[in-house]
């Protein structure tokens, strides 16, 4: 039995429901990113999300293309905002995927109206992906943030044939407007499905995206082979959550709070060297699995950490979540120092 398809809205393209989020791929060698993309397409996952800020996602997927490319839907999405800018991007990401031919090529992390009134505009980056769409370049132009409200503008808008949003046990504030989104048959994709690792129950949080039925496809990182077996298993279960797993993600959510890292890495470079989120991942390895000690040796092994902070502030308007970075900095130093 293969992972379960949806149909990814307008697109009409037939996608696992279990998609392979690129960004850990970056992690791997060559090898072994030709070694899980082959597994995962023998599971039955066939859609794959890369960036072009991903340094070399993109590049590693296409070694793990050749001799499959027709068996898998790529999307990727570049941060370009201008016309000239985007279109670079679409020719580059063709050359490091070594194809002719992208599905999904999304605007990436459009937070703000200023961002897609200049995206949007007669010299932005839609311009020049509705032309790489018209020769054939593209198939179809999607959109991602970390913005309700630009979510929402999006999806009325109706340029865009699917839309990319966090959405997990702890954050569900864009699951009315994925109701609009499938009304207006836009594909939802669904980014940090594990809230950026700070949910370590990961079949359990997959199953409770997937349980959604106006989402078409969850997009884990990945960056083993086993993750891709524990993965694909879920989209093959399509088993029901049970009253007493309601209650255990009822308890995850409490327990998460709305004040969490996503490891999104949006607030940096911090003036003063701070690597931000590997501060709250390790308070995490501190507060939650019970792994004090080896916390603290690496807290002071890293160097520059948040007692080098000096509450400046430049990180928070960065966040796309609003964190109250500076307070949460002082609570890992008082838990870690």
């Amino acid at each position: 039995m293969n992972v379960e398809k949806r149909i990814l809205g307008r697109t009409g393209l037939e996608v696992s429901v279990i998609g392979f989020g690129g960004i850990p791929l970056q992690r791997v060698d060559q090898e072994m990113a030709v070694q899980m993309l082959q597994r995962a397409l023998q599971l039955g996952i066939n859609f794959i999300d890369s960036a072009k800020g991903y340094t070399v996602s993109e590049t590693l997927i296409g070694h793990g293309l050749k001799g499959q490319r027709q068996h898998w839907i790529i999307a990727t999405k570049s941060m370009a905002r201008d016309y000239a800018g985007m279109k670079a991007d679409v020719e580059n990401s063709l050359q490091s995927f070594q194809t002719d031919y992208i599905d999904l090529y999304q605007l990436h992390n459009v937070r703000t109206q200023g961002q897609y009134d200049e995206v949007m505009g007669e010299n932005g980056a839609y311009k020049a992906l509705l032309e790489a769409q018209q020769e054939g370049k593209i198939g179809h132009i999607g959109f991602t943030t970390h913005d309700v409200h630009m979510l929402e503008k999006a999806i009325e808008s109706g340029c865009f044939s699917t839309v990319q949003f966090p959405y997990n046990i702890v954050e569900s504030q864009g699951a009315s407007i994925f109701e609009k989104a499938k009304a207006a048959d836009i594909g939802v994709i669904v980014m940090k499905p594990m809230a950026g690792g700070a949910i370590d129950q990961g079949a359990l949080a997959l199953r409770y995206i997937i349980d959604n039925p106006n989402i078409t496809t969850a997009i884990p990182g990945m960056d083993s082979l086993i993750q891709i077996e524990e993965n694909a298993s879920v989209g093959k279960e399509k088993t029901s959550l049970t009253p007493d797993e309601r209650e255990q993600i009822q308890k995850i959510a409490k327990e998460l709070g709305e004040t969490f890292c996503r490891r999104c890495g949006y607030c940096g470079p911090c003036p003063q060297g701070l690597d931000i989120p590997t501060q709250f991942i390790l308070e995490g390895y501190y507060t939650r699995y019970n792994l004090k000690d080896w916390a603290r040796e690496r807290y002071v092994a890293i160097g520059k950490n948040a007692n080098d902070c000096i509450a400046c502030g430049l990180c928070e308007p960065k966040c796309p979540y609003d964190l109250p970075i500076r307070k949460m900095l002082q609570r890992v130093k008082e838990n870690l120092s």
